[in-house]
């Protein structure tokens, strides 16, 4: 099935208006071109990133990037600086950077209601002299991600509030959520892996390969 099911989609910016309405002044003026105090500081509280991008064909990836506080680092008002920690080396992100040359970041700090979202250029850059200062447990980066900052503003909280992300509350429920095991299997489809199998190379790649 496609998205021709639905027979009233949205088809302009105009008509989008006219149902939702037009942003504040302050919605429309919190738009920087380059990060302030503010933002800078928020960047060194945050431990959590997602990146999104883009390929040249138009399929889109939005991929989690976490480490402590402050893991990305801002350069000056324009420029940051994301390291490439080990994971599944698919490189999803960096290769829509290679095509397209765009980001889209969305900076988290647990316990703070408002987010921060921050749009520009990026490039996979590997000079030793700006991955050494990015190492973690002794380990440097083989790559980085620099991103020349082009728009950056504050997201508010209503999402997060809506979600009570930050609230304590009970663990949920997990009794009908598989494992990742499990669902790793059903997918990948592959002989020599069952769950037990699946869960140890998991275990292992948390332990061993976070840096």
């Amino acid at each position: 099935m496609s998205l021709n099911r639905f027979g009233e989609r949205v088809t302009s910016g105009e008509e989008l208006a006219s149902i939702v309405g037009t942003p504040s002044a302050i919605a429309v003026k919190k738009e920087l071109k380059s990060l302030d105090e503010h933002m800078r500081r928020f960047i060194a509280h945050a431990p959590f990133v997602v990146i999104s991008t883009h390929a040249i064909d138009g399929r889109c990836d939005a991929s989690p990037r976490g480490d402590a506080p402050g893991f990305v680092q801002v350069v000056d008002d324009r420029m940051l600086l994301i390291p490439d920690r080990p994971g599944n080396r698919r490189m999803d992100s960096h290769r829509n950077i290679l095509e397209t040359g765009r980001i889209g970041l969305l900076f988290l700090v647990p316990g703070f209601g408002e987010t921060l979202r921050v749009n520009g250029r990026a490039a996979i850059i590997r000079d030793e002299e700006w991955l050494t200062p990015l190492s973690a447990q002794s380990k440097r980066p083989l790559l980085a991600v620099a991103v020349e900052v082009e728009e950056c503003y504050l997201q508010c909280a209503k999402a997060l509030l809506r979600s009570q992300l930050w609230e304590p509350h009970d663990r949920p429920a997990l009794e009908n959520l598989p494992s990742a095991a499990e669902m790793l299997c059903d997918q990948v489809q592959l002989p020599e892996y069952d769950i037990a199998k699946m869960q140890t190379l998991l275990d292992g790649a948390y332990k061993n390969n976070l840096y």
